[in-house]
């Protein structure tokens, strides 16, 4: 396995306190552009490959651990002494694990599909998912958000587990960001991910040490992280906020982006001392 830190390829957006935005798996640092383009106008943002994931290219087996000693070594590269920490599915899990870690440093979570003691109610997989998904994802990657396809493969293939508003922003997203994601995740981030789940991750006894604020977020109909997955997480998080969207999904952040980030910002001016400390 490896034990040193790897020097994570990472996007910096805007300036002023920092944000550190972890995606989730297929992700890359791009794949949080709804979150950081938005975010960065009034802060600075960092957004990592994690290892194994976009350009953060590792070349062996590592297990879960190892994302959170780069990510610390991210902090210390760049000065970071506090940080808020978005992230998205094992992102979130990734940020609660750095606030368990890094108390003094973490200010803040905001918390998107994702859970402490993470479970999915998502249906068996067919041969027909599989196909009506390779032929959705290959027209929508030529072109994107195509009403067409949308109706005739998407809402037939797994993207209908994913989301539940079949829009052309959402396939726009899918084009752009989870298409490449997907095709740069490696096997070894693959491997550690479902390690962790088979050896039964339960971080919620612990969660009562987090003591700063956290936002937590869920799609309705998630079927990868379920919301009532993400209730549990935010009744054991001493200071959080918990919001459920109806009629959407994992990747609800691409279905109704507006009312997300209208959501996040509400928050933030909430919890002005996140980003005053």
């Amino acid at each position: 396995m490896n034990t040193e830190a790897l020097p994570l390829n990472v996007y910096i957006q805007g300036q002023g306190f920092p944000i550190l935005g972890l995606h989730g798996h297929p992700g890359a640092g791009r794949s949080l552009s709804v979150f950081t383009n938005h975010l960065s106008r009034r802060f600075q943002i960092f957004a990592p490959d994690l290892r194994g994931y976009g350009k953060s290219r590792c070349n062996g087996n590592f297990a879960m651990k190892d994302h959170l000693d780069d990510l610390e070594a991210l902090l210390d590269r760049f000065e970071i002494e506090k940080c808020l920490v978005l992230g998205w599915s094992l992102g979130g899990i990734l940020a609660m694990e750095l606030a368990l870690r890094l108390p003094q440093r973490v200010t803040g979570l905001i918390l998107v599909a994702t859970s402490a003691r993470p479970w999915g109610n998502h249906p068996a997989i067919s041969w027909q998912d599989n196909v009506y998904t390779g032929v959705a994802a290959l027209l929508n990657y030529i072109k994107p958000g195509w009403s067409w396809n949308i109706e005739t493969f998407g809402k037939r293939s797994l993207f209908r587990y994913l989301i539940q508003q079949h829009t052309p922003t959402a396939y726009s997203y899918i084009a752009r960001e989870a298409i490449p994601a997907y095709l740069q995740t490696s096997p070894y981030s693959t491997r550690a991910l479902y390690s962790a789940i088979k050896a039964g991750y339960n971080r919620l006894p612990d969660l009562d040490k987090i003591q700063c604020p956290s936002l937590v977020l869920a799609g309705s109909q998630d079927r990868h992280i379920t919301a009532d997955s993400s209730l549990e997480t935010a009744r054991h998080l001493k200071n959080s906020q918990w919001q459920c969207y109806p009629n959407t999904a994992h990747l609800f952040p691409w279905e109704i982006p507006q009312q997300l980030l209208f959501d996040i910002d509400q928050w933030l001016e909430t919890h002005p001392i996140i980003t005053n400390s």
